[in-house]
């Protein structure tokens, strides 16, 4: 009989394996999932039999390919405020895994996208395999980066985050490690045996050498990219503004030689997939990971991303987005406004203004208030 629980849970040994289990969406969360993951962290923290918890997603295809978007679409297209409910819970939790007290081990295989990347990169030991695809995806359905992935990718090398949230590019092992998103690298065929011994670990020291034990460097038929690209990628998005940073990408493109050609081929691709982004969701973006360095720790962020996407969800670009690569999947959003040079400095302030008294702020950084940040 198939096990139709969105969240599986199972104490092995001195484990808790929490497994994400909706294969046929890639473990798309709900808001019931995150709750049932809260309740499944209190239970473990409290109990000193466990000493870790395993993080896992059933099927062969990810871990977790992000958020429930059908469900946060119709939700807003309906001008609803279970998004909004949504996020509260799930941003917490994404604080929680940070600071949870025990080893969080997160099995980042296949797929792991926007919410995925919030339950899974925020963890204590975060092991990426051969069959990793890692990104935060949001400006391609005119959202912006949330989870507290503005912080992640903020603290990345240089401007890779920065590429990575703009374009919302997919990483492979290698480039996850590079860019901070993971710790250490397993084989696909290794994680059963990786998780059995997890289970036999007494202690959160035995853990770590446990998780450490497997670790292998990734193989060279799996190469990274961007170690490679951090000369021109570090030089045109070392601004903050997305026009100059198109113009930096174009003039590479246009700069092609024989030994170039590589670096002019890339940063076309760059641009043409800039062009095809919400204008709108490219320039808050630049601003929240500018924004997010900043402020420094995961839980300011939260607050500021919980600012972004409450407002953003207003804007008709996320709905549009949302209908033209998930829904009709006709690939032709109409964003509004249509150019960046709509979209005014005063505009992009506005998403990260305090929310005002009808919406409570998320409230997570020490000194935030329902009100705002101290």
């Amino acid at each position: 009989m198939i096990d139709d629980r969105p969240v599986l849970l199972e104490t092995r040994g001195r484990s808790l394996r929490i497994t994400l289990n909706r294969p046929r969406a890639i473990n798309a969360l709900t808001h019931t999932m995150v709750r049932l993951i809260d309740e499944a962290l209190t239970a473990a923290e409290r109990d000193g039999t466990v000493t870790s918890v395993v993080l896992t997603g059933a099927g062969e295809r990810g871990l977790c390919a992000g958020g429930d978007i059908r469900a946060l679409y119709d939700d807003t297209r309906a001008g609803g405020r279970a998004s909004l409910d949504f996020w509260r819970d799930e941003y917490r939790l994404n604080a929680r895994i940070a600071r949870f007290p025990k080893p969080y081990v997160a099995l980042m295989d296949g797929i792991v996208m926007g919410g995925g990347v919030g339950v899974s990169a925020h963890g204590s030991l975060r092991i990426v395999t051969e069959r990793s695809r890692v990104a935060m995806p949001e400006t391609v359905i005119g959202f912006v980066p949330d989870v507290g992935g503005t912080h992640l990718l903020a603290a990345a090398p240089g401007e890779l985050g920065t590429h990575l949230a703009l374009t919302g590019r997919a990483v492979g092992a290698a480039d996850a490690l590079l860019c901070g998103l993971a710790d250490h690298y397993v084989p696909t065929r290794r994680l059963p045996e990786l998780m059995e011994a997890l289970a036999a670990s007494v202690t959160a020291e035995e853990v770590t050498r446990t998780v450490r034990g497997f670790a292998e460097e990734p193989s060279s038929a799996e190469p990274g990219e961007l170690a490679a690209q951090r000369d021109w990628i570090d030089v045109c998005y070392a601004t903050d503004s997305v026009e100059e940073i198109v113009r930096r990408l174009e003039d590479t493109a246009a700069s092609a030689s024989a030994s170039t050609a590589p670096t002019a081929h890339a940063a076309a691709d760059v641009v043409a997939e800039l062009g095809g982004r919400s204008p709108l969701a490219l320039k808050v973006t630049l601003a929240a990971v500018r924004r997010a360095a900043r402020l420094g720790s995961l839980e300011a962020v939260l607050d500021q991303e919980f600012r972004v996407s409450a407002r953003i969800r207003e804007e008709p670009d996320f709905v549009e987005g949302v209908r033209a690569r998930i829904i009709d999947k006709d690939g032709s959003p109409h964003w509004k406004p249509a150019t960046l040079a709509e979209v005014d400095d005063s505009t992009v302030a506005r998403f990260f203004a305090p929310l005002g008294p009808d919406e409570p702020e998320l409230g997570l950084a020490p000194g935030a208030t329902a009100t705002g940040t101290a």
